[in-house]
């Protein structure tokens, strides 16, 4: 926080209008990062779904009533971009959709989706002169320090995963990383750089879930994480019997690389990125010093 600056919490429920309303009042500057961060739930509508849709229609709503922001970002995701099929090795950019998402298949891919169509048909249909200038933001894989223990149920669920020896063994497994305070620093560029309407990618890099491993094991030798590779049919196994994972989710991503072109947020944000085991490293000291382990 700047010197001098001052922070005020307010406690606001995406599914009531009236408290999004409240909190949206009067403000200028609006960004909107709250989402069910999921890949599988047992009623995946009401659990991932419905809080992106149905909180997003709320939150434009409340920007239409409170006629006072000029300047809003959305944070999406890649999984709004990311197709169900693709071909391994593919580099995407953000000229595509997932439109091909089910409820079934792939539902937080449906939910970054749907939300983000929400924002920008608003947006579209806004009138250009009095609309607020309005930017997505689309991460992938989120790790560095955690603010709280519950953001280790999001992205950070993988080194959790790992250090918590939730598996034995490793997934066969790419994982496209960014840094969350680059994400942070992006989200507040976005503001005021880049294109209107623009959509970007925030992405660094990525790794091997076994180098993943491997990092954390040569860096924090006490935990112990596990080095040896599940062969591919027996990961397809675990997924189905894993609370996080889902047989889909499994067949779309073990075993193959896809890759992300994030450059036009270097050029238009002006964006360089810390590097990949940079974000996953740190993010061990405050997990190891509360003992969230």
């Amino acid at each position: 926080m700047a010197d001098g600056g001052s922070l005020e919490i307010v406690e606001m429920d995406l599914f009531d209008a009236a408290s999004v309303n409240a909190a949206i009042a009067g403000c200028t500057d609006l960004i909107h990062t709250a989402a069910a961060v999921r890949i599988s739930a047992k009623d995946p509508q009401r659990q991932i779904v419905d809080p992106s849709v149905i909180g997003t229609q709320n939150v434009v709503a409340a920007i239409d009533a409170a006629g006072t922001v000029e300047r809003f970002v959305h944070t999406s995701s890649t999984a709004a971009i990311r197709p169900m099929s693709w071909r391994d090795g593919e580099t995407l950019t953000t000229e595509t959709w997932a439109d091909d998402a089910t409820l079934d298949g792939n539902p937080y891919g449906l939910a970054k989706v749907e939300g983000e169509r929400v924002v920008r048909n608003w947006h579209a249909a806004s009138d250009p002169q009095t609309r607020p200038r309005m930017v997505t933001i689309h991460p992938s894989v989120v790790f560095g320090p955690p603010m709280s223990k519950i953001h280790l149920r999001g992205s950070l669920a993988f080194v959790m995963a790992l250090v918590r020896r939730e598996f034995p063994v490793v997934l066969p497994m790419q994982v496209n990383i960014v840094d969350v305070r680059d994400v942070a620093e992006a989200h507040v560029r976005a503001l005021t750089q880049g294109e209107d309407a623009g959509r970007y990618l925030t992405v660094s890099g990525d790794m091997q879930f076994k180098d993943i491993s491997l990092a954390l094991r040569k860096a924090h030798p006490e935990l112990k994480t596990p080095t040896f590779t599940l062969p591919y049919p027996a990961a397809l196994v675990v997924s189905i019997f894993h609370k996080r994972l889902s047989l889909a989710w499994a067949r779309q991503h073990l075993r193959r690389r896809l890759y992300w072109d994030a450059t036009p947020a270097e050029r238009d944000l002006g964006m360089t990125w810390r590097t990949p085991q940079e974000a996953l490293l740190d993010s061990m000291p405050v997990i190891l010093e509360n003992d969230w382990v």
